[in-house]
């Protein structure tokens, strides 16, 4: 059996998927005080709904939010942060670049080591050699000064130290052996790259962050060996998997850990439904994830910035806004409602919820608007009162001076409108026109808000998945392990020679699949030496597969396009893909400019789980009639509950009570389900 569990913002979601096929969801309650209490409560739920016992699981993939949760929190480790003597205020300068360009009091977040907290060592490496080398006694010496601040964290970031660790190495070993009890991240082992600005701060990040994970997947870990499961693997920010070890030593690496699960899952199913082109749209109870699958692919990036601190490492390429099922609605000044980015979250939760809530919440107007069922209890056993919505929404109604009914309806539209903008973003603002595309929506609340915002973009077509509830949680458990490594290697002129390109990246690929074979993953399958992603019969092999880029620009250029050569490590071909693609991004290729190779980035992945979905139930739901507030007028709106069996009609107005989820399907969408059990809605005829 392979399970995932994801912890989300208001609920934690579990997938528990059998060797027949069979897939069983549970959802419960977060708990953000102890997230793993929230987690082994939905273990054990969606394992009393699959009426199997601990042992039979295999797998146990978990995706969470404790790393984003502690940044954005700022409850952190004590960090101290030692860097090369006279720049070790550089995350402080960061690019001094404004964060607002009109607000100009206003400040980037502060360092995460204090002006105190910081250290200068007495070395300096140059990109090719030693400038002045690292004293033995100096070394020491500093070690105990760093000793004396108690730290909790050490962040090590020495100039050029992508290009030689050594320095870098020599203190992390002084640390281990003075402080063994202290968390030591070393940049040349977690980047790898240049731009000191960003190493730094992505040093800094992972020092503050992993004792905390660590203390967290410690307990978790524990409490899973006392019911007989297996040790919990961690979603990546880049989608694939790594051991709780790994995840201790470099949180950074899991910012990003839950959306990525449900980028998974929506891949799962778009690829099922033969649909290649597909918006993602993830909607929970605090949060609002998009991404877009292109050509059955999910870019990535090789940086991005989470509360305003970048982290050069690979991720998904999401972007996120603060709307949620659990977004406030408010007043503002100026006398318009808003809506988020703060949000009720897990506790005490949207007014209707019952739990002492008192602010109206985008989950309390859709209730109000018959949108959510109030007679269909939430899970964990939560029973929705309306009267407690009715309260709150009234309260801010009475404030901007509209009826209840208007009120709810506003909040909807301005949390769609963010949302929206949130769409317009991944798709329109970077020349894909959304029209060609099909909207995939997910979480708990994404299906109510599916078709306003397909209509908003011009789409006509929605895949709503029957587990859309608890999509990320599915796309844990058909995830795959992964490794990733980067160097940068900068080779223009005659250096960037077929021998030197092959030679750096024969010394990545060796890297990551060392990595790989190394894990707990070790026998689940590696790409082949020489094969690059794309190579099918590779991928049919093995079913597993190997990727590298290349970050190239022409000579005086300030950042790279990354090349993903699928043939040979050919230099002229790396030249050629470099030149058509800035042509197509730009506008203009420069024949007589030099072209440098930057950085090389390797990623390696492992044989990812056979997941043969079973079809759904053949018994047909329950029908009835309920009345929903449409575009301000009641309408009469059929009302399907429980899993849609293939063949199923759908036609709006109509309200699918789902097993974790509720589609709201509108007039003028209609559509059948799929033999997974995937709602396909068209616009129109």
């Amino acid at each position: 059996m392979l399970l995932g569990v994801d912890v989300g913002g208001t609920f934690t979601d579990a997938v528990a998927v059998t060797p027949t096929g069979a897939v069983h969801t549970a959802k419960v309650p977060s708990t953000p005080q102890d997230q793993s209490e929230g987690v082994l409560a939905a273990i054990k739920a969606v394992l009393a709904r699959a009426n199997a016992h601990a042992g039979e699981v295999r797998r146990l993939a978990h995706g969470m939010t404790v790393a984003t949760n502690a940044l954005l929190e700022g409850k952190v480790a004590r960090t101290a942060l030692i860097a090369t003597e006279g720049v070790t205020d550089v995350i402080e300068l960061g690019r001094q670049a404004r964060p607002h360009l009109y607000r100009l009091c206003e400040r980037g977040p502060e360092p995460l080591a204090p002006p105190a907290m910081r250290f200068g060592a007495p070395e300096r490496m140059g990109p090719q050699s030693v400038w002045r080398a690292l004293d033995p006694t100096q070394a020491d010496a500093l070690i105990e000064r760093v000793a004396d601040a108690k730290p909790e964290a050490v962040a090590v970031v020495l100039l050029h130290s992508y290009a030689n660790p050594e320095h870098e190495q020599m203190l992390g070993a002084l640390i281990q052996a003075r402080m063994p009890q202290t968390h030591v991240s070393l940049s040349s082992e977690l980047v790898g790259t240049f731009r000191e600005y960003e190493r730094a701060a992505t040093t800094e990040v992972d020092a503050a962050l992993s004792p905390l994970l660590k203390s967290y997947l410690e307990r978790l870990s524990a409490k899973a060996s006392d019911m007989a499961l297996p040790t919990p693997e961690i979603m990546q920010s880049s989608g694939g998997l790594m051991e709780a070890q790994r995840a201790s030593r470099h949180a950074a690496l899991t910012v990003l850990s839950g959306p990525a699960g449900g980028v998974g899952g929506a891949l799962l199913l778009a690829s099922r439904a033969g649909e290649h082109n597909v918006v993602c749209f993830d909607m929970g109870g605090t949060s609002c994830d998009v991404c877009v699958i292109e050509r059955g692919e999910v870019a990535e990036t090789a940086e991005r910035k989470v509360a305003g601190r970048p982290l050069a490492l690979p991720a998904l390429d999401i972007h996120t806004v603060g709307a949620g099922g659990g977004s406030i609605a408010w007043r503002d000044a100026g006398g318009a409602l808003r809506v988020g980015p703060a949000s009720a979250g897990a506790d005490p939760g949207p007014a209707c919820y019952g739990r002492g809530g008192e602010e109206p919440t985008v989950t309390d107007a859709n209730l109000l608007l018959g949108r959510l069922l109030e007679d269909v209890p939430l899970p964990g056993g939560i029973e929705l009162d309306r009267e407690a919505a009715q309260r709150a929404v009234a309260k801010l109604a009475q404030r901007l001076k509209l009826s209840t009914v208007a009120c709810a309806e506003g909040i909807v539209r301005v949390a769609e409108a963010e949302m929206a903008r949130a769409l317009r973003v991944m798709t329109v603002q970077r020349g894909v026109d959304p029209r060609e595309l099909a909207l995939m929506p997910f979480g708990g609340a994404g299906p109510m808000h599916a078709a306003a915002l397909a209509r908003e973009l011009g789409m006509r077509r929605i895949l709503c998945p029957r587990a859309s509830g608890v999509l990320c949680a599915l796309g844990l458990a058909a995830a795959s392990p992964r490794r990733d490594a980067a160097r940068t290697v900068m080779l223009s002129a005659s250096a960037l020679s077929n021998e030197a390109v092959q030679r750096e990246r024969d010394a990545l690929m060796d890297r990551v699949e060392a990595e790989l074979a190394g894990s707990i993953f070790e026998g689940e399958g590696r790409a082949p030496r020489g094969q690059l992603a794309g190579d099918e019969q590779s991928a049919a092999r093995t079913g597993a597969r190997s990727r590298v880029v290349y970050e190239m620009r022409y000579a005086g250029q300030s950042f790279e396009l990354g090349v993903e050569e699928r043939g040979a490590s050919q230099a002229d071909a790396l030249r050629e893909a470099f030149a058509r693609q800035h042509e197509e991004r730009y506008g203009y290729r420069d024949e007589e400019a030099e072209v440098e190779l930057v950085t090389i980035r390797a990623s390696a992945w492992g044989k990812a789980p056979e997941l043969q979905l079973a079809s759904v139930a053949e018994e047909p739901p329950r029908q009835e009639t309920r009345t929903v507030i449409s575009a301000g007028s009641e309408v009469q709106a059929q009302c399907l509950r429980g899993e849609l069996p293939q063949g199923t009609r759908v036609n709006g107005p109509a309200i699918c009570a789902l097993g974790e989820a509720t589609l709201w399907v509108p007039p003028g969408w209609s559509g059948e389900v799929d033999a997974q059990g995937t709602a396909r809605l068209k616009w129109g005829d």
